[in-house]
């Protein structure tokens, strides 16, 4: 899509940095799929995470992680729900995933990465990105907490399980959901996680500015471990970008693909046509490839930014 602009999805008709844009439209478009629901719950989560994101959520700093930033998020979040509906557009009745399980799914998609956040008693921690090992873990407490507030407490311990999907802390085989629905709502909200950001028009540059720098903070790039030995997984963070084809052919598509029940189809079934996130990341694999063969990593040339650093309180 060459006149996508760097704000929009991959419709290019979403502005994904606007909170409010893309709660209404994913509330719009479960409204037509589910005809009198109530979302009420749903559209108070948008506002809460927006809140939580810019440091206005009780006992919370805002968001300082550059990559993992509010837009990242609704990005995938509204990712969340197009996989949902696809799915719930191509079964009626007992098949499909209905209301309830729509909602809960974009409210775990829109705290997938909360664990993230510094609480007000942490503001000693140089980052957030310190916790990236620890951030889903994190991120199931908070749902955990948060979920009754909003009507789901039933729910509330078996979405902090599914949050894992987007994670590598638990392998996706030990996470233990003995419903077949429920755990689709993993397999969508691990995929939604990692088609929303490698379809990214600036995911590139991110990956290089902003994804290194997290991983260094949180010994992702280096790691030493107990016997004293220095693990390097990324040098540098060109040695990222020339990792990533490799990342992709064979952790996230292997990942879709194998553990997470290939949920991405349902995106094509949305769309009532080509899956747009697929189109975007080959887009992005295929320019990355270009500049590699060339070695001319200045190709990578988009001005990238995060909305963490309009976080007024995230210092």
């Amino acid at each position: 899509m060459h006149n996508r602009l760097n704000q929009n999805d991959v419709s290019n008709r979403i502005n994904v940095e606007d909170a409010d844009q893309v709660r209404d439209a994913v509330i719009a478009m479960y409204a037509a799929r589910y005809p009198g629901a109530d979302f009420a719950p749903l559209a108070r989560a948008f506002n809460d995470v927006k809140a939580l994101f810019e440091g206005n959520f009780p006992g919370y700093l805002g968001c300082d992680t550059l990559y993992h930033d509010a837009r990242h998020t609704l990005d995938m979040t509204l990712a969340m729900a197009r996989l949902v509906e696809g799915h719930d557009r191509s079964h009626s009745g007992a098949e499909a995933l209905g209301a309830r399980r729509a909602a809960l799914g974009v409210v775990i998609a829109l705290l997938h990465d909360s664990g993230y956040m510094r609480r007000a008693s942490e503001a000693h921690v140089e980052n957030g990105a310190i916790f990236t090992k620890v951030h889903v873990s994190r991120s199931a407490d908070f749902l955990s907490r948060y979920l009754p507030t909003i009507g789901f407490g039933e729910e509330a311990e078996m979405a902090a399980r599914l949050v894992h999907f987007t994670g590598y802390e638990m392998d996706v085989d030990d996470i233990k959901v003995a419903e077949p629905k429920d755990r689709l709502i993993g397999y969508m909200v691990g995929t939604a996680d990692l088609i929303g950001q490698m379809s990214d028009r600036m995911y590139l540059e991110k990956c290089r500015e902003f994804l290194y720098q997290e991983f260094v903070l949180g010994s992702i790039a280096r790691e030493t471990l107990p016997d004293g030995r220095e693990v390097v997984r990324y040098s540098s963070p060109e040695d990222l970008i020339y990792k990533t084809p490799g990342f992709y052919e064979y952790v996230a598509r292997d990942r879709i693909n194998r553990k997470l029940g290939a949920a991405d189809r349902w995106a094509a079934a949305h769309f009532d046509g080509p899956n747009l996130y697929q189109t975007e990341i080959d887009s992005n694999m295929s320019y990355l490839r270009e500049a590699i063969e060339s070695a001319d990593l200045n190709r990578l040339r988009r001005t990238c930014y995060s909305l963490s650093r309009k976080s007024s309180k995230a210092a």
